[in-house]
């Protein structure tokens, strides 16, 4: 059976903070245009619909808003008080977000039921048409920007303002639908509709940001291809004969890392050194974005953990010695 291959490594971790920088200022500036369109067609058109996106834009800028500082404050480095970094406030923004889609999402249904037992036409149905058209086009023009970024950097935040913004044009392609058929196919019915539909589209979208989330903060390990991949980057060294105790997480664009190796009983301290500074470079060479932590283990004097099954590979006939190396051990993006 083929193993997966790991996801692209991230590039530098300032270069992806500063795309994330600016895809969250645009992401903003966007959302503020949005609501004044918005605003407009709905003072014009009267449209349920409408104001179900216009309420969903307003939220939408408040989550934008708290993906600005969040992108930000996660790329503040280690301080005394936090020692892995700021990284998990990226997915304390992206659960904002799912609280706030949530709300927007229980609004805009109540307000559709309320405008299917007491339907009101929709006016000036031009405007409403042609604002609601260049609101798609906007949107979905953020959305393709988001996931230019996101390939870049990978960014938890980033990604639940790239999930709303997509349901965002979802859902904008059916308030369209609803308000030509308030306005111009004399069913006003069919708009309150359209609201329902959205309030549905985004409560679904926002179950899903918040079980990645929620994943991000409870640690959840990296996935298994990810995994193997590392665990062989350090196995390719004969004289790493195992691996165990591997664990990993995210901590915002940073991988955290910690395993033990068994190594030769009987080698020195700066051999033993030497192996695990090598492995390390390996690791990095595929993850530059990760901070890692390897333990040396005499083999054959520990056993791993139970629920943690360990790696192995034969012993070679006659490890060969290691000299100790002459430059610096190699630096994670913390370290």
């Amino acid at each position: 059976m083929t193993t997966p291959a790991p996801a692209p490594a991230p590039p530098p971790l300032e270069d992806a903070h500063l795309a994330a920088r600016r895809i969250t200022r645009l992401s903003v500036g966007v959302a503020v245009v949005l609501i004044a369109m918005k605003a407009f067609a709905l003072g014009a058109s009267g449209s349920v619909s409408i104001l179900a996106t216009l309420a969903d834009s307003v939220l939408d800028l408040a989550a934008s808003l708290t993906t600005f500082f969040a992108v930000r404050w996660a790329a503040a480095p280690p301080d005394e008080d936090h020692r892995y970094g700021h990284g998990k406030g990226e997915a304390l923004s992206a659960l904002v977000q799912a609280g706030l889609v949530f709300a927007s999402a229980i609004f805009i249904g109540w307000e559709g039921v309320q405008r299917i037992f007491d339907p009101r036409p929709v006016t000036a149905g031009f405007w409403a048409t042609g604002i609601m058209v260049v609101a798609i086009a906007i949107t979905a023009w953020l959305v393709w920007m988001q996931t230019q970024t996101l390939k870049k950097t990978g960014s938890l935040a980033v990604a639940g303002d790239r999930a709303h913004y997509a349901a965002d044009l979802a859902a904008n392609v059916v308030v369209l639908i609803g308000v030509i058929s308030g306005a111009f196919l004399g069913a006003p019915g069919l708009d309150a509709a359209a609201g329902i539909v959205v309030a549905v589209w985004l409560f679904w979208g926002a179950t899903g940001m918040l079980k990645v989330a929620a994943d991000h903060l409870l640690d959840r390990a990296v996935p298994e291809a990810d995994r193997a991949a590392i665990t062989q980057a350090v196995l390719t060294d004969p004289q790493v004969f195992g691996v165990h105790q591997l664990r990993t997480r995210m901590a915002g664009q940073v991988m955290m890392i910690q395993m033990h190796v068994d190594l030769d009983a009987h080698q020195t301290l700066d051999a033993a050194h030497a192996i695990v500074v090598a492995a390390e470079n390996r690791v990095l060479s595929q993850y530059p974005a990760a901070d890692i932590l390897i333990h040396a283990d005499p083999r054959g004097r520990t056993r791993p953990q139970a629920d943690v099954p360990a790696v192995t590979t034969p012993a070679p006939a006659e490890p060969k010695a290691v000299e100790a190396p002459t430059g610096p051990a190699p630096k994670g993006p913390w370290s």
